[in-house]
């Protein structure tokens, strides 16, 4: 039977969400799933991760040094902690994809990313050529397999009685060359853009970064998480943290809102699991109404304004 490892992926103090889909893929793979903390202080995260359905148990792993989410301090824990394990498994967003290879490496495994299907404990479907091809691999059982977790492909977990939590010790050596200097993240009071039921994401036709302002108003107003086409991010609109697409993020909203985006391969590869898409630029022939559930031919500037108005 599985021993199953899931990491925990958390900042300032808050569980993400993403922990409920990859239990949805260890239940797959079947077994008893650990859940491990890795923090300067665990107790609120330790505690909602134990609630999460399918969860056997939690490991808290409290030191100083897990303060910052570092790759290179955490994977050493992670390989050590992974003794006795048949997996090894983390979301496959920016933190999962940071530190699993590392333990990967540590642990003389090839890592399987971005796990989207479960055939059995050795067997698993990914995408390649940004998900315009699905392959399925077979991967040897021994030592044991390290893999990140799409959560695009996978429904979140449900609610249980908290499972125990236990306190772990881990003997490993971390690096010294490696400290941590500051964070510096986007914050708001929106959804958080992998895990929100909504999302409208905006493209280059928006111009600016203040004509962005149309998509952010649009978005408060029903509640959706914020977006953008790598065009977008490259023309300086947004961060890089809202890039949608193969080298952004990967997302799977019921609802998704492409507004002046054209469509290219890139970005449809983020949204291919959205529920309904939506789509609306002034251009006709734009590749996005190929894919959209509902298009609207029309100048963003005049449309999704007057759509915030009548909501």
């Amino acid at each position: 039977m599985s021993k199953i490892l899931v990491i925990a992926e958390h900042l300032n103090g808050e569980l993400n969400a993403g922990l409920s889909k990859v239990m949805t893929c260890a239940t797959a793979i079947g077994g008893e799933v650990d859940v491990a903390v890795l923090a300067d202080s665990a107790a609120d995260i330790a505690a909602a991760a134990a609630t999460v359905e399918g969860v056997s148990r939690v490991l808290t792993v409290e030191r100083a040094d897990n303060a910052a989410p570092l790759a290179a301090v955490l994977a050493p824990q992670i390989a050590k902690l992974a003794e006795g394990y048949s997996h090894v498994l983390i979301a496959g967003t920016t933190f999962g994809k940071d530190v699993l290879p590392r333990a990967a490496a540590l642990l003389g495994v090839q890592q399987v990313s971005d796990i989207m299907a479960v055939h059995s404990a050795t067997s698993f479907d990914r995408p390649i050529y940004a998900g315009n091809a699905i392959v399925t691999v077979d991967v040897p059982a021994e030592p044991l397999i390290c893999a990140t977790v799409r959560l695009a492909s996978f429904k979140a977990a449900g609610e249980q009685a908290a499972a125990p939590i236990e306190a772990a010790s881990v003997d490993a050596e971390l690096p010294s060359h490696t400290r941590f200097v500051g964070l510096e993240a986007a914050k708001g009071d929106r959804p958080d853009l992998q895990s929100a039921g909504k999302v409208v994401s905006g493209g280059r036709a928006l111009g600016s970064s203040e004509n962005f302002e149309v998509i952010f108003k649009f978005a408060d107003k029903i509640g959706a998480g914020v977006g953008a086409s790598r065009a977008a991010v490259d023309s300086g609109y947004v961060p890089n943290d809202m890039q949608v697409g193969q080298t952004g993020k990967i997302i799977a909203p019921d609802l998704y809102f492409a507004i002046g985006i054209s469509g290219a391969i890139q970005h449809l590869a983020g949204i291919k699991d959205a529920g309904t898409i939506v789509a609306i630029n002034k251009d006709e022939e734009a590749p996005i109404f190929e894919v959209a559930d509902i298009g609207l031919v029309g100048d963003l500037f005049e449309v999704v304004p007057e759509l915030t108005e009548k909501l």
